[in-house]
């Protein structure tokens, strides 16, 4: 049976709601702490070490805290409280500094009303998809459904935030100075308010700092990297370098150029990937992207001599293509970057601090990004009452052989489920725009015929 409460990105839902409900939540923190205390996890030496729990703004993540300390101290698990922290910090924390496990409180890039629970394993990365179901049937069974009445333990511990900026601090190569570079950081209001204007500063950056004033509903309200358009145009209004936009829990960041020129995850991978290659740095010949990479990253890299693989979207499925392949570089669209070398996930701070000292390093980012062209591309969501195979629908199955048939080596059509909404994605992009919407409009018609809810 497939996984219920776990998606592609954790657990998600409504706070008060299943699955995010006291007594759910109560649950998944015993269940951690259960499976801590068994006999893979006790052999490898973690059963008596603290869980440590961090959070993005959202105003209901005390709450959800609470909750899961009170699971884990029923388990006789101790939870350790970074308070507010981005999800890749809490990673590193765990990875680092010898905590038994993570959880991070955070909806991503998700309004403030959703919220989610993600789990990460003592190795800093997502728990595998067996775990995570071996969990997931302790919280679901109904045999350890018994109130839990252990009251919440939760440590903090200051300094474990000033560990993580260390950490990214030292990412600036030696020689590479970021001092007076003036930069504009877009927090979106969410885990990297705080952090990110401190720790660019830190660097020497002149910094103006964006929405990062966060009262616990206005995270990714208009802002971040889903909405990067104040921070792009105060860029060019400040005569600034770069301009950074982060997500609610700053796992990935989204660009602009001196010129006010967006630059996302592709122009991150094509930019770094080439850097790295010149330096000896980059494993192998080839750079992982998703299926929504654009055909024009995968041009400009064949002329780079680089090659990208593509894999499923979810940083989750990049992460596991890099390690089958022996990759160290790759990402995804939407600003979420993985260097293995130097992280176990997505994280929106170093992409940063990586792309500001390239900037230093090699000069502005409009020159690094100017030969990637961006192919026409149009996304549209169909709501969906179900998730049958796609190729099992018809209609469906027919019109998308009839556009790739039409679009040959011109263009690509990508269609798939969003992992944790009742949506189906069409993705069509092309050289010419009017093969773009035609294409997307009849696969869209197509799926709101079949399955539309």
């Amino acid at each position: 049976m497939g996984k219920q409460l776990f998606g592609t990105d954790g657990i998600r839902g409504v706070p008060g709601e299943f699955p995010l409900d006291d007594a759910t939540l109560v649950r998944v923190g015993a269940a951690l702490g259960h499976y801590l205390h068994g006999a893979k996890a006790a052999a490898a030496g973690q059963a008596r070490k603290p869980v440590l729990i961090g959070r993005d703004t959202r105003e209901s993540g005390p709450h959800i805290e609470e909750c899961l300390a009170r699971g884990l101290a029923s388990a006789g698990t101790q939870a350790v409280s970074t308070g507010v922290l981005t999800t890749p910090g809490v990673a590193w924390l765990v990875r680092n500094e010898g905590f038994a496990a993570g959880v991070v409180i955070s909806a991503s890039h998700n309004p403030y009303h959703d919220n989610g629970v993600k789990l990460v394993s003592s190795s800093g990365m997502k728990f595998p998809d067996a775990i995570e179901a071996e969990i997931e049937e302790e919280i679901l069974s109904p045999e350890v459904h018994e109130q839990v009445t252990a009251q919440a333990r939760i440590e903090s511990d200051p300094k474990l935030e000033e560990d993580y900026l260390a950490s990214l601090r030292a990412m600036v190569p030696a020689g590479v100075k970021l001092t007076g570079m003036k930069i504009v950081l877009d927090s979106a209001n969410g885990a990297a308010s705080a952090l990110a204007p401190r720790l660019f500063r830190s660097l020497g950056a002149d910094v103006l700092s964006l929405n990062d004033r966060p009262d616990g509903r206005n995270i990714n309200a208009g802002c971040g990297s889903l909405h990067p358009e104040v921070m792009q145009k105060k860029v060019v209004e400040t005569h600034a370098a770069l301009g950074v936009a982060f997500d609610g829990d700053a796992d990935r960041a989204i660009f602009c150029s001196a010129t006010g020129k967006l630059v996302d995850g592709d122009g991150v991978i094509l930019s770094m990937g080439r850097y790295m290659k010149a330096r000896g740095t980059l494993k192998g010949s080839t750079i992982v992207g998703t299926t929504m990479a654009n055909l024009g990253l995968e041009r400009a890299l064949e002329n780079s001599g680089l090659k990208l693989a593509r894999a499923a979207v979810g940083d989750r499925y990049v992460l596991e293509e890099m390690q089958r392949i022996g990759a160290n570089l790759g990402g995804e669209q939407s600003g979420h970057i993985l260097f293995l070398d130097d992280a176990t996930t997505g994280d929106g701070m170093l992409t940063a601090v990586k792309i500001a000292s390239l900037i230093a390093s090699e000069g502005p980012l409009d020159a690094l990004v100017s030969d990637l062209k961006i192919y026409p591309q149009t996304i549209v969501n169909v709501k969906v009452r179900s998730k049958p195979p796609l190729d099992s629908l018809p209609d469906v199955a027919s019109t998308l052989a009839e556009a790739q048939k039409t679009l040959g080596d011109s263009g690509r059509v990508v269609l798939r489920y969003s992992g944790t909404e009742k949506l189906a994605r069409v993705m069509v992009e092309a050289e010419r725009d009017e093969d773009v919407q035609r294409w997307a409009h009849a696969l869209a018609g197509a799926l709101r015929t079949a399955i539309g809810a």
